[in-house]
């Protein structure tokens, strides 16, 4: 059986913008508990309230998922996203593809450009593991010698990857956009291996 935590977020993917009423008449709780269980899902990040006005007086309070909460339902949309890639594939050439996903990897990267400024190498590969832990990945890195090695012990393209490999470079270009070095992949979950592995060698600078 459900829990009631599952029974809100299921809810709130069905019926985006309930009140707390129109939410404990659908799981079946009072309001207090309904309440309570909000505030929790906001503090993990799955949840967020808006405002909205419903004809004269105070506006009122209705929930959402969060884009983090929408992925607690990733198979409602796996097949969509993998859908979508066969045919962009089918209409795009091959290295426009890679390229296209390559740019979603710089864009990101952009948006951290102030923050890697002055930083040293292993302040960036902290970094490095903060952001893609918050797009899903865990990641863990060592220094090994005179190079270091990024794990990713988890995937969340890893599905999508099996049938779009392309969907790889997107945190290749991101780790090699953000220590402004080559990442070269040593090891590839999707070839059989335990985990994704890069490689970044500090003396070789880019171009």
């Amino acid at each position: 059986m459900k829990s009631t935590r599952d029974k809100i977020l299921q809810t709130l993917l069905k019926k985006p913008k309930s009140t707390i009423n129109d939410l404990a008449e659908a799981v079946g709780i009072n309001p207090i508990s309904v309440r309570h269980h909000l505030t929790n899902l906001q503090m993990e990040g799955l949840v967020e309230s808006q405002e909205e006005r419903h004809g004269v007086g105070r506006p009122r309070l209705v929930y959402i998922l969060t884009d983090e909460g929408m992925e607690h339902f990733p198979t409602r949309y796996l097949r969509l996203t993998t859908r979508l890639l066969a045919q962009m594939k089918e209409s795009i050439p091959g290295p426009m593809v890679s390229k296209l996903f390559g740019q979603i990897a710089e864009d990101l990267a952009d948006e951290y450009a102030q923050d890697v400024k002055g930083l040293s190498m292993e302040e960036r590969l902290d970094l490095v593991q903060e952001m893609l832990a918050q797009e899903g990945f865990t990641v863990e890195w060592e220094k090994k010698g005179d190079e270091y090695q990024i794990h990713e012990t988890s995937c969340p393209y890893y599905q999508i990857g099996v049938a779009h490999p392309e969907v790889c470079t997107v945190d290749q270009t991101l780790i090699s956009k953000m220590l402004a070095l080559p990442a070269n992949k040593v090891q590839c979950i999707l070839n059989g291996g335990a985990h994704c592995t890069y490689v970044i060698h500090p003396a070789v600078k880019t171009k």
